[in-house]
């Protein structure tokens, strides 16, 4: 089948034209990552609200990859056989349902489901949009499927922040607006013309399964510290970080945990732009080298309370993280097949969330026992010495496979 736009399939589905699609697509797909990072600066409040743990705080915030993970491995490849809008329709009304359950929630356990049913509409949204992007523009998809996930964070967080530092409903407001815009979309997928014709395998595609190219093993594996370590981190953000912040900070508004997590995924989404035409090898050792400069900028600034060294530290950091990404992308994906790519792009996926969450939820075990600075300095350090590994493996040991451009 071919990865451009499929012209029965657009004659069936008659609307907006190939620039107005890719725009819609990643518009949502901006708005599926601000959901996910919304929650994040009001954490401190329902703790405070509700008085549970730091520890219970961060399976909050896990249970959403668990759930992403789960409907990324099962429903990943449903959009290849039934469609592109139909996954997406189903993708925006599951994300509706979380917005009510936020809007409703009276206590942790109806927040960890909220969190979860958000993870489910995330992951299916992740495949079917991704796809998406690629059916309408294979030469910007990519980009654009790197840059999304960053800039929605970005918003999301201070966005998020914001509406609650000046609300007068601050664990309402930002999901009333997020569901008005979820509702938008929704009304906006009808004009979106069908990317692909519907195949035959539905039901077959439901198994759930992870497919590593043998060709692209040794690459994928040689990645893994370092992708491991940028989704750790950003783990650690998402959920710890408001309140590193304000411990550091010594200030207790709102804004400054959101403005934290929006300083280190927004200078992510600049550090993939400023390298998004360089090869491989050229984005991961600026990458791996942002990302050491930034952990150590960020240590220096926690364990001294320098508030600008602490988020001088998260832009480097930020700039390695979406640096670092984008050459592990580039340094695997090209080694699969079309019809491998799938199957390799939901193991690239897997890794980065189990990282995402799993270290997130020892970090908050540790907080319990050692306090969360000791925590933070012996995270940054395991974070630091999996980066300067594979950034000395890149310089000793140059792969061929590495210096594959985009």
């Amino acid at each position: 089948m071919k990865d451009t736009l499929s012209k029965s399939a657009h004659e069936r589905r008659p609307g907006l034209s190939r620039r107005g699609a890719l725009w819609l697509i990643g518009a949502i797909l901006i708005a599926f990552s601000a959901a996910a990072s919304a929650p994040t600066p009001l954490y401190a409040l329902y703790r405070e609200t509700w008085g549970f743990s730091a520890a219970l705080l961060t399976v909050v915030f896990s249970i959403y990859a668990a759930g992403l993970l789960l409907t990324l491995l099962v429903f990943g490849s449903l959009s290849d056989h039934i469609g592109r809008r139909p996954v997406i329709g189903a993708a925006l009304l599951l994300q509706l349902l979380a917005m009510g359950l936020f809007l409703e929630a009276e206590s942790v356990q109806v927040l960890i489901l909220a969190r979860l049913l958000q993870g489910l509409a995330t992951g299916l949204a992740t495949s079917v949009l991704g796809a998406a992007l690629l059916d309408f523009d294979r030469e910007r998809g990519p980009l654009l499927n790197s840059l999304t996930p960053m800039l929605g964070l970005a918003l999301g967080a201070l966005g998020s922040a914001s509406l609650m530092q000046f609300s007068g409903e601050p664990l309402h407001r930002v999901f009333m607006v997020l569901a008005g815009l979820f509702a938008v979309f929704a009304l906006l997928l009808l004009r979106l013309p069908e990317s692909i014709s519907s195949k035959p395998g539905a039901l077959a595609s439901l198994r759930p399964q992870v497919r590593i190219p043998p060709q692209a093993r040794r690459a994928f594996w040689r990645m893994a510290p370092l992708n491991a370590s940028l989704w750790a981190l950003g783990g650690f953000y998402l959920s710890l970080g408001p309140t590193l912040a304000r411990e550091v900070t010594t200030v207790h508004a709102p804004l400054i945990g959101g403005a934290l997590v929006s300083v280190l995924t927004g200078f992510g989404a600049l550090g993939i732009f400023i390298l998004r035409n360089k090869p491989a090898p050229t984005i991961l050792r600026r990458g791996g080298l942002a990302l050491l400069l930034g952990l150590l900028l960020t240590l220096i600034g926690v364990d001294t309370g320098n508030a600008w060294l602490f988020f001088l530290g998260t832009a480097a950091a930020g700039m390695g993280f979406g640096g670092g990404f984008l050459g592990a992308l580039r340094s695997v994906m090209p080694l699969a097949h079309a019809h491998e790519r799938g199957g390799l792009m939901a193991g690239f996926y897997v890794l980065s969330y189990l990282a995402f969450s799993l270290p997130a939820i020892l970090a908050g075990l540790a907080t319990q026992h050692f306090g969360l600075i000791v925590t933070t300095n012996g995270y940054a350090c395991v974070l630091a010495l999996a980066t300067l590994l594979v950034v000395l493996r890149s310089q000793r040991e140059p792969d061929p496979v590495l210096a594959t451009p985009s």
